[in-house]
């Protein structure tokens, strides 16, 4: 099954639980399929996590590992590139036409490596994209000539965040959680 179909499913089978707002899949473990829902908008959401066969999931662990990894490659995405590729891309191939600058070929490759890594969604949120793109933009940085990683401190300074949305998705839950 497709992975849009297969959010379409988790989506309908969401529905007694409330309005759908999203459903995110996840695999923080490889063969741990997980869906993060959310329920409702703004100060009435709510969050479910559902397991492969549509039933909610209980177990606390399962479900802060879900919403941490939904989190982080959903900011990964983000942050990888500077935020926006395409601006990127265009300013590298800008800077190809009128400076000619020796190895912006090689940034430009990375970069259009990086928006293939990071891709479109729908996604499956895992450990593995997480580090693809992580590598991808390291690559890019390297090319573009930084010495430091950019991508890797916006990454560290986000754990705040991704602590925050982590515990608002257990103050959220639609059941109590063992």
């Amino acid at each position: 099954m497709a992975l849009h179909d297969d959010l379409e499913r988790i989506a309908v089978a969401a529905t007694p639980h409330g309005e759908v707002a999203g459903v995110l899949a996840a695999e923080p473990a490889p063969g741990r399929r997980f869906y993060l829902v959310a329920l409702g908008a703004d100060e009435a959401r709510r969050w479910i996590v559902l397991d492969e066969d549509a039933r909610p999931v209980e177990r606390r662990d399962d479900v802060r590992d879900t919403a941490s990894i939904v989190a982080m490659c959903e900011l990964a995405g983000d942050l990888a590139g500077g935020g926006d590729l395409e601006s990127l891309r265009s300013q590298l191939a800008h800077v190809r036409m009128v400076e000619q600058r020796p190895g912006i070929e090689e940034a430009e490759e990375a970069a259009l490596a990086l928006e293939r890594v990071i891709g479109a969604p729908p996604r499956v949120a895992t450990p593995a994209y997480l580090d693809a793109v992580g590598v991808a933009t390291i690559s890019l940085e390297r090319a573009l000539g930084e010495l430091s990683s950019p991508f890797s401190t916006a990454i560290r300074s986000a754990t705040g965040a991704v602590d925050e949305f982590v515990k608002d998705v257990e103050r959220g839950y639609l059941v109590e959680l063992r």
